[in-house]
């Protein structure tokens, strides 16, 4: 199943004319550092929009991570492909009349710098948008403009703030996500939010200022514990690989080592299950699992009949049989198996005289090109964006 799964993902799409990407024309000035907003402007990036990355002199810090990527850093190839880059310090007067500049021809300007540091020189949305009235503006921070304002919010800190990692992890501690996933909605509802702003402009010829924030993300994704706890009997508490309120929707281990979640989400699937699988149709009647309500109250004994059937059984044959019961099931893998999961898609990318395969963007669109254009290194485009946006000659540069 998994070849022929394999082979129906990577067939070749049926040829189309060559589609225009719905962002081309679109300039975008992005103060931007580590995650949030960089990833923001990628997607930007990847629907056409020309996305002018504005870096201090040491760089965007998310340059220094690591060097797992061909030497760069891993996080910034990710979400800095395709962008320009140019040094300015915008407190000294050249540096700051390009950025005046870059900001006169832009459409959308994003930055994620600390709270206030922007308008303390003047650059605060509300002021770039009286000079610049078509202009969107996207306020990307840590914990809004409210009294926890002044936090420093890495992700993880925001995890913890939130509760994200309070109902996270097993019962014996809490869990870090495994990924910066903070970071990753605050990026992904920005460019919601700025998607948003340019309809709206396309309707009524004017710009707008749009905010988000790491802590109303994490909030949000929290809605159902939250409510949980404040009206109803408390938020569900931490069961690892295990759902709080639907059995079973577990991890159960294999005779050779494998895991495997299940989960059956309602009576039909309870009883294909138990016919299917456990081979013990009776057991879809039993008093004590014959509804998820009961399952979930008598779950210890539910899972001592599915940790045995599950434990006689190698992977391979678990699988087989999980297949015919029509279960829903996933295998509890390795970053390393993921890496060779049958429905991964990757773009090429080139690093210096190298290549990567990236992992493909999420959204599959007409106008995919199939591959990633390169980061930029540290001021490459700076000459060239330098004489574009204040016409001036090499040896004045110089």
């Amino acid at each position: 199943m998994t070849e022929q799964l394999s082979q129906t993902l990577n067939a070749p799409e049926p040829s189309r004319p060559p589609v225009g990407k719905p962002l081309a024309g679109l300039v975008v000035v992005s103060l931007e550092q580590a995650l949030a907003a960089p990833l923001a402007t990628c997607r930007l990036a990847e629907m056409g929009a020309r996305v002018i990355k504005v870096e201090r002199e040491e760089g965007d810090f998310a340059r220094g991570y690591d060097r797992a990527a061909c030497g760069e850093a891993s996080y910034f190839v990710w979400i800095n492909r395709g962008k320009e880059s140019v040094v300015l310090d915008f407190k000294q007067a050249e540096d700051r009349a390009l950025l005046d500049a870059l900001l006169a021809q832009a459409d959308v300007f994003i930055q994620n710098l600390a709270p206030g540091a922007l308008a303390r020189v003047g650059l605060d949305s509300e002021t770039l948008r009286r000079k610049h009235p078509r202009l969107v503006t996207c306020d990307i921070s840590g914990y809004g403009d409210g009294p926890a304002s002044a936090l420093k919010a890495y992700d993880m800190l925001v995890q913890c703030e939130s509760g994200l990692a309070g109902i996270t992890g097993t019962p014996e501690a809490c869990g870090r996500i495994g990924v910066s996933i903070c970071d990753i909605g605050a990026g992904l509802n920005a460019t919601i939010a700025i998607l948003s702003a340019l309809a709206s402009r396309e309707r009524t010829g004017v710009g707008c200022g749009v905010a988000v924030s790491l802590f109303d993300g994490a909030a949000d994704w929290m809605t159902v514990p939250y409510v949980h706890q404040v009206y109803g009997a408390g938020a569900p508490t931490r069961q690892g690989l295990q759902h709080p309120s639907i059995a079973p929707y577990s991890a159960f281990a294999t005779s050779d080592g494998g895991s495997v979640v299940i989960s059956i989400q309602n009576e039909r699937e309870w009883a294909s299950f138990c016919e299917g699988f456990l081979a013990q149709p009776a057991l879809a009647k039993d008093e004590r699992f014959n509804s998820n309500d009961r399952r979930v109250t008598h779950r210890e004994a539910l899972h001592a009949i599915l940790d045995a059937a599950f434990g006689s059984l190698p992977l391979d044959e678990a699988l087989a049989r999980l297949q015919r019961a029509r279960t829903a099931y996933g295998q509890v893998r390795t970053v390393a198996e993921m890496a060779t999961h049958p429905a991964l898609r990757t773009w090429p990318m080139p690093v210096g005289d190298r290549q990567l395969d990236l992992v493909a963007p999420p959204v599959r669109a007409p106008w995919d090109s199939g591959r990633f254009d390169p980061a930029p290194s540290l001021d490459q485009h700076g000459a060239a964006i330098r004489a574009e946006f204040l016409r001036i000659t090499d040896r004045a540069i110089a």
